[in-house]
């Protein structure tokens, strides 16, 4: 398996560095304790406490692994390397969804970072990868579960990527 590069905002890097720190500072310790809890309660053999906690723990320690191997694999995107000819990662597009005539702005983002509640979108997902490359006034069609849908780019200012 190839390893992929991962797309990051500094925003987002910031958010993964905080992320490991408190896996590190905070949920290990509070594993640890719960470990030694579960031990003081006698035969570990037969003690769902301290299997619970050793599964925390297990878990705890993958996420930093992940966590950790994403920021050897990434790639940040500086804000003073973004174009605002065209949509790319790190812009904010306002786009008409020409069927609802509704306008919406999304944020296209890594896919590290892509969260559709805040408007973040991956720029691998089927919107994202549409709007890519696009300017100002470009019709677009996105393939949908429900069929085809139609957005015309309106606007396209740098996003909120800082930390």
């Amino acid at each position: 398996m190839v390893d992929k590069e991962v797309v990051l905002t500094l925003k987002g890097l910031k958010k993964i560095e905080d992320e490991i720190e408190h896996l590190k500072t905070v949920r290990r310790k509070e594993v640890a304790e719960r470990i030694k809890q579960a031990i003081a309660f006698g035969d570990i053999s037969e003690n769902s406490e301290y299997d619970e906690a050793k599964n925390e723990q297990a878990q705890v320690e993958e996420r930093i692994m992940k966590l950790e191997s994403m920021l050897k694999k990434a790639r940040v995107i500086d804000e003073d390397d973004i174009s605002l000819d065209q949509v790319s990662i790190g812009t904010t597009v306002q786009v008409k969804d020409i069927e609802f005539d509704e306008i919406v702005e999304y944020t296209i983002v890594g896919s590290a970072e892509a969260d559709p509640y805040e408007l973040k979108i991956s720029n691998e997902s089927p919107v994202g990868r549409a709007l890519l490359g696009k300017k100002i006034g470009a019709i677009v069609e996105v393939q949908i579960p429900d069929g085809v849908t139609k957005y015309e780019v309106l606007k396209i200012e740098k996003g909120e990527i800082d930390g």
